[in-house]
């Protein structure tokens, strides 16, 4: 499974419904774990993100997908990064010759 970063910023309409926000983590959780993906942890955060989570995903489609439907909801704007573990990274820097 393949590690994934998660950058979130609340949209208007997300900011609005703020008070909503946990239960709205809590559904994530329930598609995510319905795509396959695994919530890996999940925190709000003070700055230029609101939402910073981690998942544990099959494939680079699957994390797609449940990116589209983070921001299809309306509440959040998402930035997603494929994270490498240092074993990973290892195997990366093995290639370089």
């Amino acid at each position: 499974m393949a590690t994934y970063i998660v950058l979130s910023s609340f949209t208007d309409q997300g900011i609005r419904t703020v008070k909503d926000t946990t239960k709205r983590a809590d559904a994530v959780r329930e598609l995510a774990r319905k795509m396959g993906i695994e919530t890996k942890s999940l925190y709000w955060t003070v700055g230029k993100y609101d939402v910073v989570a981690t998942f544990e995903a099959p494939d680079d489609a699957a994390m797609t997908a449940l990116s589209l439907a983070l921001s299809s909801s309306g509440n959040v704007r998402t930035q997603t990064m494929r994270a490498f573990s240092k074993d990973e990274m290892g195997g990366i820097l093995s290639k370089l010759g």
